[in-house]
């Protein structure tokens, strides 16, 4: 616990100073670019700070138009795994309520991520559509099927969102397996452990022509949540 409080100590006062940099610099470049070079930087920082090495595999995987990358969620490390190591400039979905935030949600907005309103269906929906139309158009992003994280390594059930989203935006998913942020940084615990990560990319999954929405989201679904569980440690 005392490794945490003092890796805390430094992280989350460095993470408002990368915080406000980025926002400044979103101001003066609207591309993303900058945005995205202060995400890295933070992320590989954070995992110098606990002394957390990851480990890169199946990068030719990657396809060189948009995609959606859909990890398992182990523990917040694998944010900063994530971040550090893919090495393409990917972006992140958040609830709407975020890019209401003054300074931070604009500053968001211009840094290329997306917003998703899930308050009611209907807004659901079209935020899901705009969020389609954004990916189709360059954008790669980074999605936690689970929805949050599991406490014992195992996946949890899969949430249909990331599925519909993928199956309106029509690009290839390629799933992703984290390995060791578990035993780093455990789930609902304030414990922090010296250990590697290990990130494989499995090869990317396209959607079959003619299907249904409904049939394609489960497909996708099946398919992408074997991927991710053959690359897990047992």
């Amino acid at each position: 616990m005392v490794r945490a409080y003092l890796y805390l100590s430094l992280f989350i006062p460095v993470t408002a100073l990368f915080a406000v940099s980025a926002s400044i610099c979103t101001l003066l470049d609207a591309s993303g670019r900058c945005y995205a070079f202060h995400a890295r930087l933070w992320a590989r920082f954070g995992l110098a700070l606990n002394h957390t090495p990851v480990e890169l595999r199946g990068a030719e995987h990657l396809p060189d138009g948009p995609f959606i990358l859909m990890s398992n969620h182990q523990s917040s490390f694998d944010i900063l795994a994530l971040l550090a190591r893919v090495p393409r400039r990917t972006y992140w979905i958040a609830k709407q309520e975020l890019f209401d935030i003054p300074v931070f949600g604009p500053s968001m907005r211009r840094g290329g991520y997306i917003p998703l309103d899930r308050s009611d269906g209907r807004k659901a929906l079209k935020s899901m559509e705009n969020a389609a139309a954004i990916i189709r158009r360059g954008s790669s992003v980074v999605m936690f099927p689970e929805g949050t994280r599991t406490r014992d390594g195992q996946l949890l059930p899969f949430k249909r969102g990331g599925f519909m989203l993928a199956v309106r935006a029509g690009v290839p998913v390629v799933p992703a397996t984290i390995n060791g942020s578990g035993r780093v940084n455990p789930s609902g615990l304030i414990r922090l452990y010296s250990g590697r990560i290990t990130l494989t990319l499995h090869p990317q999954i396209n959607i079959p022509d003619g299907m249904k929405k409904s049939a394609a989201e489960e497909w996708l679904m099946n398919n992408v949540q074997g991927a991710i569980a053959s690359g897990l440690e047992v």
